[in-house]
């Protein structure tokens, strides 16, 4: 009786799943330790979880005898890669649903020649140096197959670790940050490509035809998953129109499909990390299912999966094992081969790019970090070709140390050069209008959509000026200390937010249903927000999400709306607190809309939502900065196939031989000729100069000119075309004092829309478009946290 009680207490101190869980506390525990202890040093999360894992490992405390015997036991092995393999299916799929799609298919060229160069590069190091390193350690098997797996796993990237890095430096939203997450795909992919075919080709009982007509099935098998996922996803956003997040119960099955298609895969004798990654990039972009998945799972891939993935390759590391000098310079060569191999192939590729310098760099030792693929490689080798331990030592020594190195050297860089990697704002006018547009539009509600996404509509009118669209929801939380509660969809917010949520709860769930209508019926995906904050702080919020997402511009709403009656009724006071400290504090341009829609459901503007019938816009030029700004965002619209844009520019009666000369075109397009005499203002007319020879010639947009002799001419002149634009884009201000404008800010009630846009947005100035003002940034970081 005595020795089987002795048994039981044995079996359950020395339980696997007690010592897994055991070993995972510690992980977390440990890696947050050396987090907050490096934080300071700039380092990111990875890198502490690693150490944590390398401190707890047989090279640190495991060597004490209590603590190995209980963390390293044999009949643990099968739930350690139980677990493994349930965590990588978690991963690869939250990867899938976070890929920026429409980024990578723009810069596929980029990324594809970035991986191929430092790739190409190791892989020929490896090659040369893999012989030598077969010998010295008297290695069994194929000297092929060694060679391929040196190479392999010196020419790899571990795309977890690089977005994961990449995220905790705060260059998710660079440029480089996306190049060097999609570059890091494309190589972690392409090595599981080739990892797949080496096993469809290695020496077995199967012939080749069999092995054929397996991948063949498991392609099928895929291709039926990811049509009934799909199918599965819009069912259940059809079924939840009330709701913001699917239910737990619904979330389990997508689950479950989801690791029985990798269960089946993995009996069938295949890898599923790529299938798992295919079914993340094909669910539907728009809806409550990728939005709920992206919520729930990315807080708990972030702060659990990954610390406890990071810290396990760490803690199989044994620097034990390398007792010979031998073993040491194996890994100091391979270390060295591969950290030369990607900096100099990087390189080489960046430079045929035409890449900066300090960004080649910085892709160079972020594209050289290791990780599961590097792991699952080794490991598969060893047990196939039967190498010997100090052989799966070194080849993982190389891995984490390599890793250890790469990733402080790459934080150091980036902190360092911080400037060149931060955010730097270029005004609309500097940029190409065929780059990318980033942009943040807020709502304080339902009222205040139709006309925001509509503009984000209009914007994207063509294929080769792609953007990039946010949406935060601004709720008022008074009387209370300021409670940041910002919820990205793409980033994951750490705060759990449900269905009964009590600040913003009803307008959250119709701005979800409106944009996800949206996005659907036009295939633009809206990046959505939330930010909970008093009136007084609600600027910060803005401010400090535009500088996150690097955006060239934020859309605000006026603080009045317009009522049934058609007049304009004052909404909350705070709005237009928020709206004077967004303007003087914003890290870019700044955009203030005063909606003339014609109630406050999203249905109803003065724009249709979907454009299906042809909208007359309106872009008034007085001259100055903001003026710029304003056509530089008229021409991002008028180039959509349902907007006509006209560009109307006042000009003094003393002005009209310096002007532009008109003639009527045979096709009654009007034709314009800027005149040798130049305009008052050599900016404005360099300006439209190029906007003239890029768009009215080409009649794409109409060019108008207004000579007036006073502001009362020119607001006779505004008041006339009234009815005839259901937009109007204008510039706030900075254009000085104009002969043009004098005399009509006696009136101004509304001095944040300036001269203009307070005129056209007047109770008194009866015209039925809403109005677009627009003021270029002007202001620096410094001024952030001032008070008004």
């Amino acid at each position: 009786m005595a020795d089987m009680w002795e048994s039981c207490q044995k079996s359950l101190i020395f339980n696997p799943v007690v010592t897994m869980g055991t070993q995972i506390s510690c992980i977390l525990v440990m890696s947050q330790f050396f987090y907050l202890a490096l934080k300071p040093l700039g380092q990111p999360g990875p890198i502490a979880q690693i150490l944590a894992g390398v401190v707890l490992g047989p090279s640190g405390l495991s060597r004490i005898g209590v603590l190995k015997d209980f963390f390293f036991q044999n009949s643990a092995t099968n739930y350690y890669q139980t677990m493994a393999v349930m965590a990588r299916v978690v991963f690869m799929f939250l990867i899938g649903l976070e890929l920026d799609i429409p980024y990578i298919m723009r810069h596929l060229r980029l990324a594809g020649t970035i991986a191929c160069g430092g790739g190409v590069m190791c892989s020929i190091f490896a090659a040369a140096i893999s012989p030598f390193i077969y010998r010295q350690f008297d290695s069994q098997g194929s000297m092929f197959s060694f060679v391929l797996v040196l190479m392999m796993m010196i020419a790899n990237t571990a795309s977890p670790v690089v977005v994961r890095i990449i995220t905790d430096l705060k260059l998710a939203t660079s440029n480089v940050g996306r190049l060097a997450i999609s570059s890091a795909l494309v190589n972690d992919m392409a090595c599981l490509l080739l990892l797949s075919i080496l096993r469809f080709f290695q020496p077995g009982n199967e012939t080749l035809w069999r092995k054929l007509l397996e991948v063949i099935g498991v392609i099928i098998f895929v291709v039926v998953i990811v049509i009934v996922n799909n199918r599965l996803a819009f069912w259940l956003n059809r079924r939840n129109r009330n709701r913001k997040y699917l239910k737990n119960a619904e979330v389990y099955c997508i689950l479950a499909l989801l690791f029985g298609t990798s269960m089946a895969i993995e009996a069938y004798g295949q890898n599923s990390m790529i299938p798992c990654f295919v079914l993340g990039v094909m669910l539907p972009r728009e809806g409550k299912t990728i939005r709920t998945l992206l919520h729930k799972l990315g807080f708990f891939v972030h702060n659990f999966v990954l610390p406890i993935y990071f810290g396990y390759t760490g803690f199989q590391m044994d620097l034990t094992q390398l007792g010979s000098i031998r073993s040491i310079s194996v890994v100091v060569v391979m270390v060295v081969l591969s950290i030369g191999g990607k900096i100099s192939g990087t390189l080489a590729a960046c430079h045929y790019l035409k890449l900066p310098l300090s960004e080649g760099v910085v892709l160079a030792f972020l594209l050289n970090l290791k990780g599961f693929v590097d792991l699952l490689v080794i490991s598969i080798a060893s047990e196939t070709h039967k190498w010997g331990p100090e052989v799966y030592t070194v080849l993982l020594t190389t891995i984490v140390i390599n890793t250890l190195i790469v990733g402080p050297i790459a934080a150091f860089i980036v902190n360092k050069e911080r400037k060149s990697f931060g955010y730097r704002h270029m005004a609309l006018e500097s940029q190409d209008p065929e780059s990318e547009l980033r942009m943040l539009a807020c709502v304080h509600g339902v009222r205040n959509l139709s006309i925001m996404v509509e503009l984000i509509g209009a914007l994207s009118g063509s294929r080769d000026a792609p953007i990039v669209p946010y949406l935060m929801h601004l709720v008022e939380f008074p009387d209370k200390p300021r409670t940041d509660l910002t919820y990205h969809q793409q980033e994951n917010a750490n705060e759990d937010f449900s269905d009964a949520e009590e600040y913003g709860v009803n307008d959250e769930v119709e701005i979800n249903d409106a944009v996800d209508a949206f996005s659907s019926e036009t295939g633009i995906l809206i990046r959505q927000m939330k930010a909970v904050a008093a009136f007084e702080t609600m600027f910060e919020d803005v401010c400090n999400t535009a500088e996150e997402i690097r955006a060239s511009i934020i859309l605000i709403p006026f603080h009045k709306h317009q009522r049934i009656d058609g007049k304009m009724e004052n909404g909350k006071e705070g709005i237009r607190t928020t709206n004077h400290r967004v303007l003087r504090h914003a890290p870019c341009s700044v955009a203030l809309l005063v909606d003339r829609g014609l109630g406050g459901t999203p249905q109803a503007s003065s724009l249709d939502s979907s454009l299906d019938t042809d909208q007359h816009v309106a872009t008034l030029f007085f001259g100055g900065p903001d003026d710029r700004e304003a056509l530089a965002f008229g021409r991002r619209i008028g180039v959509h196939s349902r907007i006509n844009l006209t560009v109307i520019r006042f000009l003094h009666e003393s002005s009209r031989d310096a002007g532009i000369d008109v003639a009527s075109h045979q096709d009654d397009h009007v034709l314009m000729r800027f005149s040798s005499h130049g305009t008052e203002n050599e900016v404005d007319n360099a300006f439209l100069s190029d906007f003239y020879s890029r768009y009215v010639t080409t009649g794409q947009v109409g060019y108008v000119e207004k000579l007036v002799n006073d502001g009362a001419e020119t607001a006779t002149a505004l008041r006339e075309m009234g009815d005839m634009y259901s937009l109007f884009i204008v510039g706030k201000g900075g254009r000085g004092h104009s002969p043009v404008t004098t005399g009509m800010s006696d009136w101004e009630e509304c001095p944040e829309l300036g001269t203009v846009g307070d005129l056209l947005a007047s109770p008194e100035f009866d015209i039925r478009g809403s109005v677009l003002v627009i003021q270029r940034h002007r202001h620096s970081k410094n001024d952030l946290m001032d008070e008004e």
